[in-house]
């Protein structure tokens, strides 16, 4: 293994080669697809619940408006006949409570999570970690689909938000110890998430199925999550034990159970001292930064304007566009961060400039009311999703290959505070402009 100062000395695109072929020569095809398709699923399943808690946003908010229903969302939804009676307090057809509550509460202890765990998560083994994340988006489909109350619905949200962001972090450190491959199938799997997740919300409530019926059948995504990790993808040498209950701590050794003569490997020691931490997170800073920006401009976008986006000359009810809106968000997110084996882009501060413009341009339309059609609306959308996953799966990947080995499992974790702390500034922000617009409009 090439030492710390010769990688060092390696291109990007060099890296890039070093690193699948380094991990890859123990392993057979059938186990390196195992494991590319096992992130792709661990994607998938850990970010699905949140995505549909997102998309059920308007239905969870809408018992406010209508507290003699037994139920936070109408318990026989039907397409509505044209024309469509609206609420005609505001142009908006506002909630009482913006959209971006139920984003702060599906993002906030997400966000705890993410600042707390590079002190101390790397102490609790993976497996447990992932069982509990596995528990909690179970819980969160019950509890919100058998809620009464808004404030018991916001509390399952809470609870997607711990399985996704103990996953999201696990996971992310997790790929370490793979070829670098995985981070581009991880990606796609989260892209993958927003389409199937916002696809099939969107899909059964137009079919018929009440929300908290859609809700119960999704019951069976963290037990995909369960199998996918532990049945179908293949431990690596420096995870082995660890499965197995030998080690204490996380990836501490690298050295696998049983008959294994190979010597711990010392790229992979996770005893970093504060000040290597610290150094490390210095380092990432370039690319924190960015997409933190994208990120805040993108959910200001989603929670705070989408609701607000609001066309009365279409067959579409509110809720329906809503819907729509997230559903064509996620393709556009999941197109980008699938095509990593196609296209690399380096410069994410560009991204975050013109997800700033997408914001600027649909504020404008929220503010003036100028674009004539919804599907005006529904290409600008799919264009933001384009960048927010362009610019989170060129990140991932940019950390990936030119993070020293010894450094990477704790730099994975780490650079995955961005995402959360733009999207829970901008949850924080689009509450008070909710309650603006609604009253002044």
């Amino acid at each position: 293994m090439a030492s710390a100062d010769t990688w060092q000395q390696h291109s990007d695109s060099e890296r890039e080669e070093l690193l699948p072929r380094k991990s890859r020569e123990p392993e057979t095809q059938s186990v390196h697809w195992r494991n590319l398709i096992g992130f792709w699923l661990l994607g998938l399943c850990n970010n699905f619940s949140y995505v549909v808690m997102l998309s059920a946003a308007h239905d969870i908010l809408r018992n406010q408006s209508a507290p003699e229903n037994n139920s936070h969302v109408d318990p026989e939804p039907s397409p509505e006949p044209t024309p469509i009676s609206h609420n005609s307090t505001s142009r908006y057809d506002c909630n009482p409570v913006s959209t971006a509550a139920v984003l702060l509460a599906d993002i906030l202890p997400t966000f705890i999570i993410k600042m707390l765990a590079p002190f101390g998560l790397h102490l609790l083994p993976y497996s447990p970690r992932i069982i509990l994340c596995g528990a909690c988006a179970a819980s969160s489909f019950l509890l919100v689909a058998f809620s009464q109350k808004v404030m018991t619905s916001l509390s399952g949200v809470v609870l997607t938000s711990i399985s996704c962001g103990l996953g999201e972090i696990t996971f992310l450190a997790l790929t370490a110890f793979y070829p670098s491959e995985v981070v581009s199938w991880w990606s796609s799997g989260t892209g993958g998430a927003g389409v199937l997740g916002a696809l099939s919300y969107l899909g059964l409530t137009l079919v018929g199925l009440s929300p908290e019926n859609t809700l119960i059948s999704m019951l069976g995504i963290p037990v995909l999550l369960l199998a996918t990790y532990f049945l179908l993808l293949k431990s690596p040498d420096s995870l082995a034990s660890q499965r197995d209950g030998v080690l204490e701590t996380s990836a501490q050794q690298p050295l696998a159970a049983g008959e294994s003569s190979k010597p711990p490997d010392p790229n992979f020691n996770q005893s970093l001292s504060f000040s290597d931490r610290w150094n490390v997170f210095k380092g990432l800073l370039k690319y924190i930064v960015p997409l933190t920006l994208v990120y805040f401009a993108e959910y200001f976008i989603n929670q705070g304007l989408f609701e607000l986006l609001f066309f009365r000359n279409t067959s579409l009810n509110h809720a329906q566009q809503y819907r729509w809106y997230q559903m064509l968000y996620q393709v556009g997110v999941f197109v980008s961060r699938s095509s990593l084996r196609c296209c690399h882009f380096r410069y994410i501060w560009l991204l975050a400039v013109l997800q700033f413009l997408n914001l600027g341009f649909l504020m404008a339309e929220v503010w003036f009311n100028f674009l004539p059609s919804i599907y005006l609306v529904f290409l600008i959308i799919l264009y933001e999703g384009f960048l927010g996953g362009a610019a989170y799966v060129n990140t991932f990947h940019r950390v990936a290959v030119e993070t020293q080995d010894e450094h990477r499992e704790f730099a994975m974790a780490t650079a995955c505070i961005a995402d959360t702390l733009g999207i829970s500034l901008s949850g924080a922000l689009a509450l008070p402009l909710h309650d603006f617009l609604c009253q002044s409009h």
